[in-house]
């Protein structure tokens, strides 16, 4: 573990067995508020999906709100680490918070995440595009497609400086008073410092995002009919993925604090 001092902000840099620790520690918040926690989340969910039903604005306003209410899940977090339990008002906390730096920030991932599917026309002539569009149904012989599997790999890699840019940007913004500009930034830099931790906790989603559900889902086809294995992988693989991604959510937190404020003691 070693520290980077960017102008008055510390960049703690840690080796990569710390990244299963941020999902650790994650979860563990998690579960000792579970029903606060899946509260923010499906409100979340809902509000998004109210949004993205708005004509002409909807698909454009969801990636843009999306840093405002990381804020929320932020202060949640912050909160419990200091004996306080999420409550929903701290979901919409983004927007009485710095809002004229968050807004660009959803601007950046909007406009990074759009340049990123477009790029992908140049390896496969558009035939992800048509895909995500829905003006072609993929069959086998497409997702087999070696033009689209390296189009959808030049996608992630376009779209990876700026996901890592936008990583840490809405807590730089709101606990350490950033500009977006200077927040993504510290954001990046402090994410390729720490690109092992990253690195395993990124294949640690993965893991537990797909391999898990879908060896799960292979075991109940085997041991039950198709209509009843159905019913049943559907009941276990809600309740999974809403842990899931609520400690995904947390782990956001968990890691910005432990690279940016590596000496802080909580109460």
């Amino acid at each position: 573990m070693s520290a980077v001092t960017a102008s008055d902000i510390a960049i703690t840099r840690y080796p990569a067995v710390r990244g299963g620790m941020w999902l650790r520690e994650a979860f563990a918040m998690f579960s000792r508020a579970r029903a606060p926690w899946l509260l923010l989340l499906m409100t979340y969910y809902i509000v998004m999906g109210v949004v993205d039903l708005v004509p002409l604005i909807g698909q454009i306003a969801v990636p843009v709100l999306k840093p405002v209410f990381a804020v929320g899940f932020l202060a949640a977090a912050w909160g419990q680490e200091r004996g306080k339990r999420p409550h929903l008002k701290q979901l919409f906390q983004g927007f009485t918070a710095n809002l004229s730096a968050l807004v660009p920030l959803g601007i950046v991932l909007l406009v990074g995440a759009t340049a990123s599917i477009f790029a992908t026309a140049l390896v496969d002539g558009g035939m992800l595009l048509d895909v995500l569009s829905g003006k072609v149904t993929p069959d086998e012989d497409t997702l087999a497609s070696g033009r689209l599997q390296a189009a959808m790999l030049v996608g992630v890699a376009c779209a990876l400086p700026v996901l890592l840019a936008l990583w840490y940007a809405p807590a730089l913004v709101v606990f350490h008073g950033c500009n977006a500009w200077r927040a993504l930034g510290l954001s990046l830099r402090a994410s390729l410092l720490n690109w092992k931790p990253l690195a395993i906790y990124g294949l640690l989603v993965i893991f537990y995002a797909a391999v898990v559900p879908g060896l799960a889902m292979a075991m109940i086809g085997l041991a039950l009919p198709n209509r009843v294995a159905f019913a049943v992988a559907l009941m276990l693989m809600m309740p999974y993925f809403l842990f899931l991604i609520a400690t995904l959510h947390i782990s956001d937190y968990v890691s910005y604090r432990d690279i940016f404020h590596a000496e802080e003691k909580t109460s």
